[in-house]
């Protein structure tokens, strides 16, 4: 069996990250793991310093249950350097050139009004975007 990924976003602010990626993906609020009824009650459980609360993290799901999970937690260090490992987010449809590059054009003018900034394009391919918090990222077509 393959193992599946959770991805990992540190930040400075996770509800800010959370909704922009809530945004990005389509993903929601994933739910505490049974049995517990609410994240505070999961994370009792790791006797946190009194400083560390679940309002310093989010957790968010595909709620087809396809993507990777992805935790948002946020950490006292700035950002400092680009990303190592970067999302792809993969616009779908089929169609000419042209039609796609279109596509993911549109995909990108609405991250930009979600939050996200645009770096660079690469005309006809992809275009690098940044989150709020300059966590880069590129648009570009996927399969329908």
């Amino acid at each position: 069996m393959a193992a599946r990924i959770d991805l990992t976003l540190d930040c400075a602010d996770a509800t800010l990250l959370a909704e922009f990626w809530k945004t990005a993906l389509g993903y929601v609020d994933e739910p505490p793991p049974a049995p517990f009824k609410t994240r505070e009650e999961w994370l009792a459980q790791f006797d946190l310093p009194e400083d560390d609360s679940g309002d310093d993290a989010a957790w968010l799901c595909d709620p087809e249950g396809r993507g990777p999970r992805l935790s948002i937690l946020t950490v006292p260090e700035p950002k400092t350097a680009k990303n190592r490992l970067h999302i792809d987010i993969r616009v779908p449809g089929e169609g000419t050139p042209d039609e796609r590059w279109a596509r993911i054009r549109t995909e990108s003018e609405r991250l930009v009004r979600a939050g996200g900034t645009i770096q660079e394009e690469f005309v006809g391919h992809h275009i690098v975007m940044a989150d709020p918090e300059g966590n880069e990222f590129c648009v570009a077509a996927g399969s329908p």
